[in-house]
């Protein structure tokens, strides 16, 4: 059975926003390695097209080999797109979702395999609603962003987690590893 990860960037004020944040070398390292250990990762339209700017640093490089690493491994992983108003993607590797969030989701974590991840703030706010993600990993940038988009948005019941694990990296950013208690 695979587990289904929600990781996603955030401020200290909650704010998920992909301009949000300043990921560095090591954080870029640390995606492009934690991409390497899944079979797919999922968007919505929104995240789907921000992620497309990666697509550019496959034809032109950047000067920062960590940023380059991360474009070949977001570029490599299969990307499975929920959209109402997408009706085809033109990246290799990605494609639309046949069925809805729920029965896909659940699909998904009934067969063998390696992580899927979730990587669309409202993706993960649907799946927490539905008890689908088996463990969230935020990475908390030392930053208040003021203003954008907050992650719990719109969750309106109690969920307690158990922290399981931390990663700290030399900017002051840290990785806390949560899972959900099952009540």
């Amino acid at each position: 059975m695979r587990k289904i990860v929600a990781a996603l960037n955030m401020t200290l004020d909650g704010i998920c926003d992909h301009t949000a944040g300043i990921p560095d070398e090591e954080i870029h390292q640390h995606y492009t390695e934690l991409l390497g250990q899944g079979d797919a990762i999922l968007y919505g339209r929104t995240t789907y097209q921000l992620m497309e700017f990666w697509r550019t640093f496959l034809e032109n490089p950047s000067e920062e080999k960590s940023m380059n690493d991360f474009a070949i491994a977001i570029d490599k992983i299969p990307k499975i797109v929920f959209s109402h108003t997408l009706k085809n993607v033109d990246w290799e590797s990605a494609t639309i979702a046949k069925r809805d969030l729920k029965d896909k989701v659940f699909e998904l974590k009934q067969q063998s395999g390696k992580t899927v991840f979730v990587g669309s703030r409202s993706l993960i706010i649907q799946l927490m609603k539905l008890n689908l993600i088996d463990e969230f990993q935020l990475c908390i940038y030392p930053m208040v962003e003021g203003n954008g988009l907050s992650l719990f948005e719109d969750i309106n019941a109690r969920i307690i987690f158990k922290l399981v694990k931390t990663k700290i990296f030399n900017s002051g950013a840290v990785i806390l590893y949560y899972q959900p208690k099952k009540e």
